[in-house]
Order: structure tokens, then sequence, then C-alpha cells
């Protein structure tokens, strides 16, 4: 697992497949998502480097029940006191209560599949408190929870207005320098009607689960392929 710093109080944590994000408030943590199944003790390394301990992470968001998002939820959900988010409808999922449906996968997206590393099945997961749209939460100076269905059913974003930081999920993503709709999607359409939610929002910064943050203008960023997206 790769660390990396984006501003003083957001770290990226890169994984093999996807990666997390490690928000700052003072002493208290955050984590959006939780990479892949076993990767519990490298976030805790990642939350030691800044000299803090895993005992301040006070919260972890998952924007889906993907096994590279929701992977180590139950590990790091026994940590101590952490609470667990999801959306209404991922967490049956998360909890291990229901099957996750499959991506509907278009021709051309099928060797990206397949070349892809194996991932462990994401172990069953407690989620403390199921998120809807608009929901606040209580880091970044007052997160909000933005539904993103399309990728998965209940997909989120978490919308950081007062610092201008988005976390996309998988509904949007940075590869090879390109902004697009992310891969591997529940609906495609409604996909890309998420996509264009979350270009409408005033964001400098986008951190998405798959590709490099953008840092400076991310809005512009997503907002000039909006026309170029699936009606």
């Amino acid at each position: 697992m790769e660390t990396i710093e984006i501003t003083p109080n957001l770290r990226m944590l890169r994984f093999e497949v996807g990666q997390a994000y490690l928000w700052r408030d003072g002493d208290e943590l955050t984590l959006v998502d939780t990479g892949p199944a076993g990767s519990g003790p490298g976030i805790a390394a990642a939350i030691r480097e800044p000299g803090m301990g895993r005992h301040r992470l006070r919260r972890v968001v998952l924007t889906h029940f993907h096994e590279d998002h929701a992977g180590s939820a139950a590990e790091i959900g026994a940590w101590g006191d952490v609470e667990v988010m999801a959306h209404r409808l991922e967490a049956p999922v998360v909890r291990g209560e229901a099957p996750g449906p499959p991506p509907v996968l278009e021709d051309w997206e099928r060797p990206i599949r397949d070349a892809l590393p194996p991932l462990p099945p994401a172990p069953p997961a407690r989620v403390d408190r199921e998120l809807e749209d608009g929901d606040l939460i209580g880091f970044g100076g007052g997160a909000v929870v933005v539904a993103t269905p399309g990728h998965t059913d209940g997909s989120l974003a978490v919308h950081l207005p007062a610092h201008g930081v988005l976390f996309t999920g998988d509904t949007v993503a940075h590869m090879e320098g390109q902004v697009m709709l992310g891969v591997f999607n529940l609906d495609r359409a409604r996909a890309a009607s998420s996509f264009r939610r979350l270009a409408g929002l005033d964001v400098r910064t986008a951190c998405f689960g798959h590709g490099d943050p953008i840092v400076e203008g991310a809005a512009e960023r997503m907002r000039a392929v909006v026309r170029d997206l699936p009606a």
C-alpha cells in the first residue's frame, strides 16, 4: 500500500486495486472506503505516519459495497469506537444479509475486468448508520452525502463544501489523465446521470475510487466531459 499526501489534512491510500482516503480534523480521523480485505495493517501504519493512532479513527464512510472499497470494513470497524456508515441500499450487502448484484458489463469492459487481479470477497461488516441523500456527516466542516446510483444502487459520494473537496467513489474515474465515467456499472445510464450531478457541484479537489486525485479545477474537468456521457 502507498500513502500519498494530497493536502495537509487529506491522504490517499493506494492499494493494488483501488484506493481509500484519510481525512484529518484536528485529532480526529475519517476514512472514506477501506480497500480490499486485509488492508487493515497498512491503513493502521498510514494513520501512525502523522503521529496519530488508530484510536483516533472516528468513522468509516463506504461509497459502495464492492470488495475493493468495503473489503476491510469489518476489520477496521473492530478497532474501537469507529462508526461504520453506508447508504441504506448498500447496508444489507455490506452486512452480508443480501447478495450484491453484479455489474452489467459493456463488451469493451470485459477484457479490462479480466485483466484485474482477483480480490478476496469482503467479509460481512456491521453498518452503524444508514445514509440517505443529503445527510450530513460530522467531519470536514460538514460533509454532505450525495446519492450517486448507477455504479451500484446505493453508491454515494461525499462532498465537503467548506473545503471544496469531493470523494466520488466509482461514479467518476481519472485514468491516464482523462476524467471519465467509472466502469463496471450496474446501470450505465443512471451512473452517467449521477456523474452529471457531481459535475454540477462547487468542487476544487476531487478524489476518485480509481485514478489520481485532481487537486485544482476538478469541477471544470468533470464538466468538460459531461456532453460525451451516455444518455
